[in-house]
């Protein structure tokens, strides 16, 4: 990520975006479009996602059109596809630390508006899904309900003029370069975690660029901070992985002297769109030896340049042997750090043995201890997740 400025300008009230922000929206319109495509004989790529994130749903419609050349107009191929979008709205997530964000600000005090290009009627039937949401929120403002969407700051304005403040006391966290530039435009701090991967570069204009709102730093604002890091760590919902362990890029053991337990980022697609890229630690179980102290990385691993996600497990203990083709289970319970590029490979290593001594002393609390025994590790893998 890009590296934050020290201390941003003080803020009173916090106006954060809908899609691709607090739900990970994208994840179920690649799933759509990937079906709605494969009916015309044509494969979605993704490679339009950089264009339709941030715009408006007749915008994105136009987009998709015109990159697939589709037989329809923007309105025909809207009207197609809007319905499948309704049927999926309570299908969608919420994406790592939106409800911990709400809950924070909400609990302290700190007036909240949500500014989505979406219709009114969408973002409120979205949100309806998810318990204590619509009532967090101060003001609600629809592309709908304003003369032009982002990136005019129409939306942004609108926003604090129906939370009777100022633009200029206001932080914006967005995920489009388009929100980001209408949050400028408004006269408003912005803060950008983009959706689309390796696109960081593009959001210079934001006040600060980070991985995921789990990496947020509200008292850079004059906000209140969290306060539910744990020895540098930060504890999650224990999510839950597992299948046989694959050769991976070849240089865990060659490059970094860290051998890594890889398992295949094909067989968890939807799962890695669920959680946020950056390194992570918990429990592993290994069929035929026993149950482990683990710390991960998930994502692109920037030193290298990925192409594609991938899923990194290292094993804080020395083996004496390769275990290619056995059954791992992972117990992910909690949150280390976003990942980074590094200026050296030796820079890089030191930083993932810190990331190891770092988990293996938080593993020690009991308050991640406790998942050691957890019957995700100790009884047979189920067949839905192997």
């Amino acid at each position: 990520m890009a590296a934050p400025k020290s201390v941003g300008k003080l803020v009173s009230h916090v106006i954060v975006d809908l899609d691709g922000t607090l739900l990970n929206t994208d994840s179920v319109a690649n799933q759509i479009l990937k079906s709605f495509l494969a009916k015309l004989g044509k494969k979605w790529d993704g490679k339009t996602a950089h264009r339709i994130v941030g715009r408006t749903p007749l915008e994105a419609a136009a987009a998709v059109v015109e990159d697939y050349q589709l037989p329809y107009s923007t309105e025909e191929f809207h009207s197609m596809i809007t319905p499948l979008f309704a049927d999926q709205w309570c299908n969608i997530r919420p994406l790592p630390g939106a409800n911990r964000l709400i809950k924070h600000l909400r609990r302290n005090g700190v007036p909240m508006a949500l500014a989505s290009n979406s219709p009114k009627s969408n973002i409120e039937a979205k949100i309806s899904c998810h318990n204590g949401w619509k009532e967090s929120f101060l003001a609600i403002v629809g592309g709908d309900e304003v003369e032009k969407g982002k990136p005019s700051p129409d939306i942004f304005l609108e926003a604090a003029r129906r939370m009777n403040t100022e633009p200029s006391s206001c932080l914006v966290i967005e995920d489009s370069i388009a929100g980001v530039t209408a949050g400028k435009a408004a006269g408003m701090e912005v803060i950008a975690v983009p959706s689309i991967p390796k696109q960081v570069d593009k959001f210079s204009s934001a006040f600060e660029v980070v991985n995921s709102l789990l990496d947020l730093q509200p008292e850079k604002w004059g906000l209140p901070p969290f306060e539910d890091w744990i020895e540098g760590t930060l504890p999650i919902d224990p999510w839950y992985i597992g299948g046989p362990v694959i050769k991976g890029f070849g240089r865990g053991s060659k490059v970094l002297g860290i051998p890594t337990a890889n398992l295949s980022a094909e067989s968890f697609s939807d799962i890695l769109s669920d959680h946020t890229s950056g390194v992570y630690f918990g429990w592993a179980a290994l069929s035929t030896r026993g149950i482990y102290k683990m710390v991960m990385s998930i994502g692109w691993n920037p030193y290298f340049d990925n192409t594609e996600k991938t899923i990194e497990p290292w094993l804080l203990h020395k083996f004496d042997e390769d275990f290619y083709g056995e059954e791992l289970r992972l117990t992910i319970v909690g949150y280390i750090r976003p990942e980074a590029n590094f200026p050296s490979l030796e820079s890089l290593i030191a930083r993932i043995h810190e990331d190891g001594r770092i988990a293996e002393t938080a593993l020690d609390l009991p308050l991640y201890a406790a998942y050691r025994n957890s019957p995700y590790l100790t009884n047979p893998l189920p067949e839905s997740n192997s």
